[in-house]
């Protein structure tokens, strides 16, 4: 009997400390359980501040070798500014702040592959630098910024910022941005709608060049001074798209271009559309300026059409016209473009592009927008060629 007794209470020892250290029993729990809860808790914690937050980089090296010939001589170079695409690097974020609304930001600087310089004046994130607001209604940004003359442009401009194009006949198109600018872009269905206004649209100084204008606004004195605003609504459907856009900047004192008062400006109005036909896309589109600093000659239109076809899978053509006429005025400039790419990958690509400008009248206009430097006589012509690879990441 004793020995039974010894035993049962042997047996009901070992079960209370079994029940002790069961984390399945309601009671505290023990030093190690603890730990596991709390790393367990930390994992489910990050993965949702993953999922609620994502920040991506990105960017485009893009650079070749340019021939360039005409009336007043010729180079041979690698431009600085672009080639098919100019070269940029950045940093976009997005954060789920709940019930649909979002924060975003975008950080974007652009460099010359050439030398590694930074483009756009110099500036560290002379692209873009924005922080905002998106949701259903639309997106709402503060920085620096795209006006809606890209946005509008950026189907229909086959070429787009082509070393030989768009740029070449108009400089402000390539650095179609703002500083100090309020933003908004909504999209409704097929219809997309936009604005911006800039407080002081360029504050850099970078001589005369379009990449920093010296218009640096926000004055106290003068609340005119290089403000900047421009409006768009474009409509695209699965087979062909449309866009309407007015892009006005002013003067300051100091401001590069002839627009050296607040009283001056200079306003563009951009109409464009496109039209799919099976994989390849033609396009048109005209942009009227009228600008008060060119006393002589302050209106002249833009008239261009171009077409993109991919003749394989691994290559696309695309070509442009371009016809620039000043109002009253013997001047004009013709340039006629085409460009070839083979796609080594989704990343990676080789181009060739060749480029035609013929001026008239008192014009001097380039064929390149890659860099300055060589212009041909007035009134002549000049002929680019240009080799290159891009890469994106």
């Amino acid at each position: 009997m004793r020995r039974k007794s010894t035993a049962t209470a042997l047996a009901w020892a070992l079960a209370a400390g079994a029940w002790a250290q069961s984390p399945s029993v309601s009671g505290p729990a023990t030093a190690p359980d603890q730990d596991a809860r709390r790393a367990e808790s930390e994992a489910q914690s990050r993965a949702r501040a993953a999922t609620a937050s994502t920040v991506t980089l990105y960017g485009l090296v893009d650079s070749g070798v340019e021939y360039v010939k005409g009336s007043s001589g010729h180079v041979t170079r690698m431009p600085s500014l672009t080639g098919s695409l100019p070269s940029r690097w950045g940093v976009r974020g997005v954060e789920d702040l709940g019930g649909g609304l979002r924060g975003v930001f975008v950080l974007e600087s652009g460099f010359g592959s050439d030398t590694g310089n930074l483009n756009q004046g110099g500036r560290s994130f002379g692209r873009q630098a924005f922080v905002g607001l998106s949701g259903g209604w639309g997106t709402l940004t503060l920085g620096r910024q795209y006006t809606m003359l890209f946005w509008s442009l950026l189907d229909a401009d086959v070429l787009g910022p082509n070393v030989y194009g768009s740029g070449s006949l108009d400089s402000y198109i390539p650095n179609a941005r703002a500083d100090n600018a309020i933003v908004y872009r909504g999209t409704f269905g097929g219809l997309t709608l936009g604005a911006s206004y800039s407080l002081g649209r360029d504050v850099v100084n970078a001589g005369p060049s379009p990449a920093g204008t010296n218009c640096a606004g926000e004055s106290a004195t003068d609340s005119r001074a290089c403000r900047e605003w421009s409006v768009m609504a474009k409509y695209d459907t699965p087979r062909w798209g449309a866009a309407v856009a007015v892009d006005e900047i002013r003067g300051g004192p100091g401001a590069f271009a002839g627009l050296t008062s607040s009283a001056m400006k200079d306003r563009r109005i951009s109409a464009n559309g496109y039209v799919k036909l099976g994989e390849g896309q033609l396009s048109a589109g005209l942009i009227r300026r009228n600008n008060n600093a060119s006393i002589a000659t302050p209106r002249s239109d833009l008239w261009y059409v171009g077409g993109s076809y991919p003749v394989f899978s691994v290559v696309t053509l695309d070509a442009q016209i371009f016809r620039l006429d000043y109002k009253n005025s013997r001047n004009s400039a013709t340039l006629a473009a085409i460009r070839g790419t083979y796609h080594l990958s989704k990343r990676t690509a080789l181009y060739a592009t060749v480029g035609h400008i013929a001026n008239d009248g008192s014009l001097a206009l380039s064929v390149s927008s890659g860099a300055v430097g060589i212009n041909p006589i007035a009134g002549g012509s000049q002929t680019g060629v240009m080799l290159g690879m891009r890469h994106s990441f």
